[in-house]
């Protein structure tokens, strides 16, 4: 008989564990062949499950899969180029990246060149740690409009993602740009487009990118959210650096910035929001002594969602958004303030829009996929392979980071994240879930390296990443920069091959 537990969920489901096989060696701490690892994606979560493992048993051999040449995923293509300190993490990464017990391939596309059924049958143990590469959108008229972007391809395009280098975002034919959302990647997409481009020029952004800001005519930036200033979703630290950029005039409405005492309930509650709000009304106070007409603005603008995007005069770019004003009422289901629509509507204009209302993970053939919350349903990293009432486990297939909690936290998020799992694996292991004496032997690497020349798959593997890496590197010397990013897929390749 199974055993029954209950999930931690919402919506409580029953997971049935399939029945395990016991002996005196599982328990006891067995001698076995290696234990044959995958993670697919190499971004934070990924190098972290990777550390991990490698720390935890003696006798696993982890690869690394990537859909990029590159490693490090958010490190290399999300974190801002002017965060440099954020991107010392890479340097404990490439420790894990050469450990004769870890392999990376990049290049190889989930889906594409090796099938999840061909990573199951071929490793004991397979974690999906691909993160988020799409967006959420908000499904109103105008959306498709020209001059519009989701916050993560203006991200991808100023990091010299491959992806993203041909996105050539207009910042000539306007002097106003709207930032709709408010959290850190909102504040990130908002710093880029006002800091003074001499400070960018030190950075490792990407080459194209720093001539576009070079020749920008923008000057005003609205960060737009939908409830108060309590409720910004930045973080202090983000706030407080944009708020102290220099020659930019911080506006906000002295009117947006009352508080109800639920919003002061609020913030007795959290440090967080209280620190973001006295932030907010500092800047308010400082910057109204201080206005000065020869400085770019920034605007914070509360109590808005936007319900069209207007055309402009070309009838194929954006010209404004339109915004409902909002106020926020108690939601009994989430304990939250919620914001609803007031009828009272204004136009914002501007030339160019970014979303920033969060990422998407996208799911894969062959993996169960909760598609509202945008990850895979999972007990402790555990995959299941049912949303129904009855799910169970998946044996041997776990999930990590975006995948496994959804679009939130910081890079160090990912290690508390990625030590679960590892844990749940380790679990698993030492009960003997990947025993199987009647079933064939795992191939591991091997087996992976034979599935990816059968297809004729070009991977790149970590000898090829550190051509790039030195290439990058080298090209950044002379410009006074820590590298010059290879921003498009065949120069990345080839660059993996040279020598």
């Amino acid at each position: 008989m199974g055993h029954w537990l209950l999930l931690p969920h919402t919506r409580r489901l029953m997971l049935f564990l399939r029945p395990m096989r016991y002996s005196a060696s599982a328990t006891a701490g067995f001698s076995r062949d290696p234990l044959h690892v995958c993670v697919v994606g190499s971004g934070p979560a990924g190098f972290y499950t990777a550390e991990k493992m490698l720390k935890g048993h003696e006798g696993v051999q982890v690869d690394i899969i990537e859909r990029l040449p590159t490693p490090f995923g958010l490190v290399r293509s999300g974190v801002a180029p002017d965060h440099p300190e954020t991107k010392i993490v890479v340097n404990q990464f490439s420790r894990v990246a050469v450990n004769p017990r870890c392999s990376f391939f990049g290049n190889v596309t989930l889906g594409s060149d090796v099938s999840l059924p061909e990573l199951r049958k071929t490793y004991d143990v397979v974690v999906l740690a691909y993160g988020a590469e799409s967006d959420r959108s908000f499904g109103i008229p105008g959306e498709d409009l020209r001059g519009i972007h989701s916050a993560r391809e203006f991200v991808w395009w100023y990091n010299g993602h491959p992806d993203m280098c041909n996105l050539a975002p207009d910042l000539t034919n306007t002097d106003s740009a709207v930032v709709l959302g408010q959290g850190n990647v909102a504040l990130d997409v908002a710093r880029i487009l006002l800091r003074c481009t001499t400070e960018l020029a030190s950075t490792d952004i990407a080459g194209y990118s720093l001539d576009a800001l070079l020749s920008s005519t923008i000057r005003k930036v609205y960060l737009v959210g939908r409830r108060g200033a309590v409720q910004a979703a930045c973080t202090a630290k983000e706030l407080r650096e944009i708020l102290g950029l220099k020659n930019v005039n911080v506006c906000i409405k002295e009117a947006d910035l009352a508080t109800s005492p639920t919003d002061k309930e609020e913030m007795r509650n959290s440090r967080i929001k209280r620190r973001v709000y006295e932030l907010l009304s500092k800047a308010a106070t400082v910057h109204q002594e201080n206005n000065d007409d020869d400085q770019k603005e920034l605007h914070f603008v509360f109590f808005r969602k936007p319900t069209k995007f207007l055309p402009s005069e070309d009838g194929s770019t954006v010209g404004a958004v339109e915004l409902e004003k909002t106020l926020l009422k108690d939601d009994v289901a989430t304990g939250k303030q919620v914001a609803v629509g007031t009828g009272e509507f204004e136009d914002l204009k501007c030339g160019m829009v970014l979303k920033s209302i969060g990422y998407k993970s996208l799911p894969v053939e062959g993996l169960s996929f909760d598609k509202y919350r945008g990850v895979v349903p999972n007990l402790r990293g555990r995959v299941l392979c049912s949303e129904s009432e009855i799910a169970t486990v998946e044996p041997g297939l776990y999930v990590v980071g975006w995948l496994k909690r959804g679009p939130t936290g910081i890079v160090a998020t990912n290690l508390h994240c990625a030590e679960e799992t590892v844990d749940s694996i380790l679990e698993d292991d030492r009960k003997g879930v990947f025993m199987d004496p009647s079933g064939p032997k795992r191939q591991g690497r091997r087996g992976l390296v034979e599935i990816l020349e059968e297809k004729n798959a070009r991977y790149v593997p970590l000898d090829g990443w550190e051509k790039i890496d030195y290439k990058e590197k080298t090209a950044g010397e002379l410009k006074k920069k820590p590298r010059e990013k290879i921003t498009r897929w065949n120069e990345l390749l080839e660059a993996a091959r040279e020598g």
